[in-house]
């Protein structure tokens, strides 16, 4: 595949950048519109957004360097090449997650609903970009036959990406950006059907579904960051199932987290919002 979508003068436009423009864009448009909904101040999900992808991509590339130290120990001029691919999800999750709950705190606005407002904008910006990695022909599968393929049903211009240097591949970012496209109606359904939503569950749904995906889709990378003989995405994808399945189910049973996801609270801190919950089951207790 051509990684080059197009040229500007001597200025390549690649789609592994084209792509994740695009995954941006679209995301910004879902939370920007789902934001209003809550009054937030017109330029909150803009700031927070910029913020988000500077830090984000700062951090998923550090974490990718630091996985691969030796190579860019050897060539430190392609640490910033960041076009030629090398960003680890895992890292830019992370990295934003510590920004969106920094610039929360600084605006005393929730960051569990804030987060809630995110992880569907996210996940179909995941399954967007990850289509970067087809025409870098990179984040692939182990080998397997142009038959094997076939009865897949992979449509034909996909198979023929596959053939790398004569040679085909199971397309694995193919099988991530259908699990995030799934995850993304999942997350939209629950958000719009689910009534008895409380603020954070949403993103708990994400961490363990993208994690679910994750764990069992990185069995099949050739690419894959390592510690040791581990598999260092499938670490963190058991690590961030199992600590958003507790943060569910604590959401689930805590009597005192009573904040749904459309409450107009929400520009209140999640610290405020449990306050308020706990004057007023005290106030029930002392009526009754």
């Amino acid at each position: 595949m051509n990684p080059v979508a197009f040229t500007i003068g001597n200025f390549e436009i690649r789609w592994y950048s084209l792509l994740i423009f695009i995954g941006i864009i679209i995301g910004y448009l879902l939370a920007n519109k789902e934001s209003k909904k809550f009054n937030l101040p017109e330029d909150f999900i803009f700031n927070l957004t910029f913020y988000v992808i500077v830090f984000g991509i700062i951090g998923a590339r550090i974490y990718y360097v630091l996985f691969n130290l030796s190579y860019y120990q050897a060539n430190p001029t392609e640490i910033i090449k960041v076009w030629h691919g090398g960003l680890a999800i895992h890292g830019g999750i992370i990295a934003g997650l510590i920004t969106t709950f920094i610039y929360c705190r600084h605006f005393k606005i929730s960051v569990t609903r804030t987060c809630d407002i995110a992880v569907p904008s996210i996940i179909i910006a995941q399954a967007i970009g990850r289509w970067g990695n087809f025409f870098n022909s990179e984040a692939h599968g182990p080998v397997t036959t142009l038959n094997n393929l076939q009865n897949l049903h992979i449509p034909n211009f996909i198979i023929d990406g596959m053939k790398i240097n004569g040679v085909y591949y199971h397309p694995t970012f193919l099988y991530e950006s259908l699990w995030c496209i799934l995850g993304f109606i999942i997350l939209i359904l629950i958000r719009k059907f689910y009534k008895y939503l409380k603020s954070g569950q949403l993103t708990c749904v994400y961490f363990m579904w993208y994690s679910l995906g994750r764990l069992f889709i990185e069995y099949l990378r050739t690419d894959s960051l390592m510690i040791g003989k581990y598999k260092v995405a499938q670490i963190i994808s058991i690590l961030f199932f199992v600590l958003s399945l507790l943060c569910f189910l604590y959401l689930c049973f805590n009597k005192l987290r009573k904040g749904r996801y459309y409450d107009k609270k929400v520009l209140k801190t999640d610290k405020s919002l449990e306050n308020d919950e706990e004057k007023e089951e005290n106030t029930k207790k002392d009526n009754a």
